[in-house]
């Protein structure tokens, strides 16, 4: 490689690494049509494609990238949502399979990228699942992608919102905890907890953890609602409380 080339591929990738997509594309393109077998240069290329919606250039990209390396995880995991993005599910399934197996082979530890990804595509199909009603079916996928990263709290709080909609709201509580134990400050669970314990029955409790939230973000729209709620139920029930100013 000559070092205009080698200038343009150390260019490419701290452009890319920044996300600098647009202004990494020409020099990454650059190697790439001078033949060089960098796999991470097609893998590179089909991310900045696929992130402009381009799927067939992606595919292609990632493709290539595998057949330079077909032990290169990153590539098949990409190329699997780029065909799932298209519609190839049967085919996002199968390459989805291949690099899994690949990357748990005897001896060969999973980095923290191919976790991550791993655990977010487990999510994704927990979602799928959750959207049409299938709860049971998306706490299986959800817990899947925690046991590949515990610390998602995006994803343990998607768990416990699902809990909470089969029907499980003591096992939807003990996530939130779990959760709030990670990230005390995190306001969707603090919400979610109010909601949660108002599903158990325990409106004092709810109550509590909501002006909680608005005392720290008054302009919490879905905490100010979900109370007010709560109290105008308390309020039906006899229960007496206050509404107070939130």
């Amino acid at each position: 490689m000559d070092e205009k080339l080698r200038e343009a591929l150390a260019t490419g990738r701290e452009l890319y690494a920044k996300k600098e997509f647009a202004r990494a594309e020409p020099y990454l393109t650059r190697v790439a049509q001078a033949n060089v077998p960098y796999a991470d240069v097609h893998n590179m290329l089909g991310v900045i494609h696929h992130d402009l919606g381009q799927f067939s250039k992606a595919q292609a990209f990632f493709e290539e990238a595998l057949r330079i390396n077909p032990a290169y995880t990153e590539a098949g995991l990409n190329l699997a949502v780029t065909y799932n993005d298209m519609g190839r599910y049967q085919e996002a399934k199968a390459i989805y399979l291949s690099a899994l197996d690949k990357s748990t082979q005897p001896g060969k530890k999973l980095d923290s990228f191919v976790l991550g990804k791993l655990a977010n595509m487990y999510a994704d199909i927990a979602e799928v699942y959750a959207s049409a009603g299938a709860f049971e079916e998306a706490i299986h996928e959800y817990r899947r992608a925690l046991a590949l990263r515990p610390t998602f709290i995006d994803i343990r709080l998607s768990l416990a919102r699902a809990l909470r909609d089969a029907g499980r709201p003591e096992d939807s509580l003990r996530e939130i905890k779990t959760l709030l134990a990670q990230n005390p400050d995190y306001i969707p669970a603090r919400i979610h907890l109010g909601i949660t314990q108002f599903s158990l029955g325990n409106s004092d409790a709810a109550i509590e953890a909501l002006r909680a939230v608005l005392e720290e973000e008054p302009d919490e729209p879905r905490a100010q609602l979900y109370l007010d709620m709560i109290l105008s139920h308390a309020a039906r029930q006899g229960e007496g409380h206050d509404g107070g100013d939130s």
